[in-house]
């Protein structure tokens, strides 16, 4: 069975590095503020290339989801029911992630409070979430 492939390139390696450490970290246009996730080299937001790494605080909203009920990918079946989810960081960036404690959605509603937790997948550290406990 193939997988896919995650590669990393000059522009993405801090963020799977940061990962593999044990934090999420988001890159930030020095030019504007702007705050985003997936790494490119110039910022969305204004275009310029004058860029850093900052580490995420962890806590995050949760936008978004749905419930994966049938494998469109055979590596996924073992996983069923999976969520796939918007999730918004305080620092502004959004990503896709799973909520690690709902894989079926039950209890999810838009607007809770999530943590991060740094998963595995495919071999690879990756940022995950959970229902906060506040």
């Amino acid at each position: 069975m193939s997988l896919p492939e995650i590669t990393e390139t000059a522009v993405n390696t801090p963020y799977w590095q940061a990962l593999r450490e044990g934090r999420l970290d988001y890159q930030h246009c020095k030019a504007c503020g702007h705050n985003w996730l997936p790494a490119r080299s110039n910022c969305p937001e204004c275009l310029a290339d004058d860029t850093d790494w900052r580490p995420a605080s962890g806590i995050a909203t949760l936008i978004s989801w749905v419930v994966y009920h049938k494998a469109y990918a055979p590596h996924l079946a073992d996983q069923l029911p999976y969520n796939v989810a918007v999730v918004e960081l305080v620092e502004g960036p959004r990503l896709l992630s799973n909520i690690l404690d709902r894989p079926d959605g039950q209890g999810l509603e838009a607007g809770a409070a999530l943590t991060l937790v740094i998963g595995t997948a495919l071999g690879r550290a990756i940022p995950c979430f959970r229902l906060s406990e506040n």
